[in-house]
């Protein structure tokens, strides 16, 4: 599994203060709310196929699977996709879940 994308790892370092922030915003806002985990992974690998945003996607993936959720769960979020956002867009995203979902075994 790769590690971090060096542009983020680098704003790591150059901002530790404003990541250590951001990390517990997004914490304080994952235990203000109802949904599980798995739910939570659920939502955000929808918005990320949504804004159409590739590295989001292989990162929502990712904390997906140690989430829980299941591969076809994770290709049933991209086919649901297909009549909102478009066939194409859809098709580019289930290609960014494969980078990820296609270096796990059994697929």
């Amino acid at each position: 599994m790769a590690g971090l994308p060096k542009r983020f790892d680098r704003f790591l370092k150059d901002y530790p203060e404003i990541a250590t922030s951001y990390e517990n915003m997004g914490d304080a806002i994952h235990r203000l709310g109802p949904l599980n985990d798995k739910e939570r992974a659920l939502v955000k690998i929808a918005l990320a196929i949504g804004l159409n945003m590739e590295g989001a996607v292989h990162a929502q993936v990712r904390k997906g699977i140690k989430a829980g959720l299941s591969k076809k769960e994770i290709r049933h979020i991209v086919l649901l996709a297909i009549p909102t956002i478009g066939f194409p867009p859809a098709m580019a995203a289930m290609s960014w879940v494969d980078d990820i979902l296609d270096k796990k075994k059994g697929k």
